[in-house]
């Protein structure tokens, strides 16, 4: 068990004219707990509660809906990003051993992947589950000093499609510089995903077979993570959080008191919270929009 601060923290919120109503009315921005060594891959269960990463502690932690902070899991293959799938399970960029781990409820995990043509993976970062239960998952390569492996084994940084647990990846995306940050809409018809080192963030369409076509430049900005709201609204992160409406037309930025802002997410009972991590914190703000669940 962690002590959180829960104390508010005046921030300047930036929001053009047509947005001033995302953001709940009077809402400022929460700190809720600065202890951490870098925060990482919030995720809300069907309850609420946010699961996030503190990766180089190497645990996942929890902020449940009564407002207690507590460590679910240490070790935990040094995560990064989270995603919950239909049954509840806990899926994990597993960044230790370059693996995507399924977290079943009782804390036991089953390496999902691991490799993709008998070679290592970079080490999958980021990762979105459609509402058919499918997944997409980046896979940059950032050196890690823990990483006792030689240099890359794959020729790309990818982004992947599983058709199902256990069923082989195929790679999806290939031409981007380093693809991080991923999120579908919750009729599992569109992705977006970021590319951090080209700084732009990409559109694509949902083929019934998990293919994607119709490429198109959603914004030029890249990001870290990101997360969609119920009204098709994008929030990218990096210098704080960017909001851009389904146009891609930048319509909010709310600033964070860190020199990075890494992911996103909706939580709370309500989904009308949206929680911050950013490099040694987490964030919270209350919202008018609320998440949405693709499953």
């Amino acid at each position: 068990m962690y002590t959180c601060i829960c104390s508010l923290l005046i921030a300047a919120i930036a929001l053009t004219a047509s947005a001033e109503n995302i953001v709940a009315d009077g809402a400022t921005l929460e700190t809720l707990a600065t202890e951490f060594a870098f925060t990482e891959g919030p995720a809300a269960d069907a309850q609420g509660n946010v699961y996030f990463t503190d990766q180089p502690n190497d645990r996942i932690v929890v902020w449940s809906t009564d407002e207690k902070l507590s460590t679910y899991m240490q070790p935990s293959g040094r995560s990064n990003g989270l995603c919950f799938d239909a049954k509840g399970a806990l899926w994990a960029c597993a960044d230790e051993k370059n693996e995507l781990w399924r977290i079943a409820k009782d804390k036991t995990y089953e390496t999902m992947l691991d490799r993709f043509d008998g070679k290592l993976l970079n080490a999958p970062n980021d990762l979105w589950i459609t509402p058919g239960g499918a997944i997409y998952f980046s896979d940059p390569y950032y050196k890690r000093d823990y990483w006792t492996r030689g240099p890359a084994e794959q020729d790309v940084e990818a982004v992947y499609y599983i058709p199902a647990p256990g069923k082989p990846a195929i790679r999806v995306i290939t031409d981007l510089k380093q693809p991080n940050g991923l999120i579908g809409t919750p009729d599992g018809k569109t992705l977006y995903v970021a590319d951090i080192g080209g700084n732009k963030t990409w559109k694509y369409s949902i083929g019934s077979d998990g293919a994607l076509s119709g490429k198109a430049l959603f914004c030029e900005l890249g990001s870290d993570g990101m997360t969609i709201d119920s009204e098709g609204n994008v929030y990218l992160t990096g210098k704080g959080v960017i909001v851009f409406n389904p146009a891609g037309e930048q319509i909010a930025h709310i600033e964070v008191p860190m020199p990075w802002t890494a992911n996103v997410c909706f939580g709370g009972a309500d989904k009308k919270s949206l929680f911050i991590t950013a490099s040694t914190g987490l964030y919270r703000m209350r919202m008018r929009v609320s998440g949405v669940d693709s499953q």
